[in-house]
């Protein structure tokens, strides 16, 4: 439906009026955190600055507003009620008998307030997962009706709804809409605001019908229609007066409010959808049936291609169907390859073949986490001639562990502590590849990993030409590998896709793109 693209876009017309805004992502699912999903599941598992596994929307939000995310910024019911069980068995509640109201909502409506109370912010919007009438959305929805009687104006509620077209008939359909609507109604929520879903242009009539059947004022009906690019959503909901419906109806004077500067927004729009040379690039990995298992990869090249001025053409190749055999005819046309992160042995040999072609036949390749452990997997076997060399993930046997749990991580293991997870410090080698790239010598990256490579290799490594050009200095972990003689041959340990936003595309991703445009 697009619920957290409109979140997104909305803080982004707040924003881009001089407020702060932050966005939450309330999740039902009983899982404590995405962590442990499938990415089939739930799409890409992201992960914010303090180490907090989320979901993928906290992504749309900080490729929006640029504004960093934390663990407060997304919720879920396993969050909610093993807070409630820890208080319950810790004797907070006094011998109360714990129930879903007000024990469950009044720990709902505590975190929503959280980001709201600490004063950074002056809009805090809350996107609620699901749908209206699952059962696993209602005491979220009751929290939401709670909140509206205690905070008054200061609680404004959208509702996005889909509006159906029936090609035979030739017509919209607002029934979806005005059931959605109904059945919120009956569990005590009043939308302010209706966003329409559509693949057609939705007519004043169809607007006036909607605000009479479910309540809201004409102006608050507004329609979010299919765009070929998400990042023309806040563009769209501009022109529908979003944020100028949500201001007046919060008690704002329109008058003393700032227009809204969407210049540098329009502008990257403008060379995204105007570029009309493609650049052609592959995602090599073992989720690509699911494209959303790469969205942060996916937006990253298209940032990086739009500052490039080009078209992306994306292709998704799944690892498990490649081969020495078949690869040059997968990944010969490419001018560019990212070999993509995930757990588990399921695809590593198609890695490993794209990888040894890509690094023969000079094609720009960029390995995020696990795809810079293959990088190195296949350049010890390939290169170095160690026939067995492996991570102890894969085979715990190997005679040349390249990729292992290093000493003092084990330590850290027996503690619970399993994933490097959140940013961390890295060292850039001056005179090398991605010293360039960033500039400067210290920069800090967001990981999401349990497995390092292997030091004991290092030194075989660069004398061959594979130099560890990023450091993290407190625990002398490899971040980065890249490939001297290679045209642009690069392998990072942590996620940088994580961090690249609209209107601060990642300086890696940008690189990667220059290369593969110029091969």
């Amino acid at each position: 439906m697009g619920k957290g693209i409109i979140a997104a876009s909305l803080a982004k017309l707040l924003q881009a009026r001089g407020f702060k805004v932050t966005n939450q992502k309330l999740d039902p699912y009983i899982n404590v955190d995405p962590g442990t999903l499938n990415p089939y599941e739930h799409g890409e598992c992201y992960v914010t600055v303090d180490g907090h596994e989320a979901d993928l929307d906290l992504g749309h939000y900080e490729r929006f507003t640029n504004v960093e995310t934390h663990r407060a910024n997304n919720i879920t019911t396993g969050r909610i009620y093993q807070n409630v069980i820890n208080k319950e068995r810790r004797g907070d509640y006094l011998g109360k008998t714990v129930q879903i109201i007000p024990h469950i909502t009044d720990e709902i409506k505590r975190n929503i307030k959280l980001l709201g109370n600490k004063g950074d912010f002056d809009f805090v919007i809350t996107e609620i997962g699901g749908t209206v009438g699952d059962i696993e959305s209602l005491p979220y929805i009751e929290s939401v009706r709670q909140l509206r009687w205690e905070l008054g104006k200061n609680c404004l509620i959208v509702h996005l709804t889909y509006v159906p077209y029936l090609a035979a008939a030739k017509e919209l359909k607002t029934k979806p809409t005005q059931h959605s609507v109904k059945a919120l109604q009956e569990q005590g929520v009043q939308a302010d605001i209706l966003v329409l879903r559509t693949e057609h242009t939705i007519s004043m009539d169809i607007r006036k019908k909607v605000a009479l059947f479910c309540n809201v004022d004409t102006s608050a009906v507004m329609q979010s229609i299919d765009v070929p690019t998400i990042y023309r959503v806040p563009l769209n909901m501009q022109d529908e007066k979003l944020d100028e419906v949500v201001l007046t109806k919060m008690g704002y004077d329109l008058e003393k409010t700032p227009k809204a500067d969407m210049e540098r927004w329009t502008a990257f729009v403008e060379k995204l959808e105007n570029a009309t040379e493609e650049v052609h690039i592959a995602i090599v990995g073992k989720y690509v049936q699911l494209p959303d298992s790469y969205k942060s990869i996916i937006e990253s090249l298209i940032h990086a291609s739009a500052y490039n001025n080009k078209k992306l053409k994306l292709e998704l190749i799944l690892s498990d169907k490649l081969n020495d055999e078949n690869v040059e005819k997968k990944l010969g046309k490419m001018d560019g390859i990212v070999v993509a992160p995930g757990f588990g042995q399921r695809g590593m040999e198609g890695k490993f073949a794209a990888l040894k072609y890509t690094r023969e036949h000079n094609i720009p390749t960029l390995g995020i986490c696990m795809g810079m452990q293959t990088m190195s997997i296949e350049f010890a076997r390939d290169v170095l001639g160690y026939a067995d060399a492996n991570s102890t993930e894969i085979d715990p046997d190997t005679t040349h562990k390249i990729v292992d749990i290093m000493e003092e991580q084990k330590d850290i293991l027996d503690l619970g502590g399993s994933m490097r997870l959140g940013a961390y410090k890295c060292k850039l080698k001056k005179g090398s590849k991605v010293y360039e790239i960033y500039n400067k010598e210290n920069i800090n990256e967001r990981h999401r990993h349990r497995y390092e490579f292997n030091n004991a290799f290092k030194e075989d490594f660069e004398k061959a030409g594979m130099v560890c050009s990023g450091m993290n200095v407190e625990s002398n972990l490899v971040e980065i590998i890249e490939l001297q003689s290679h045209k642009w041959y690069v392998g990072v340990q942590f996620h940088p896709e994580y961090s690249s936003t609209v209107v601060n595309p990642h300086p890696l991703f940008i690189s990667f793109m220059k290369a593969a445009i110029e091969k």
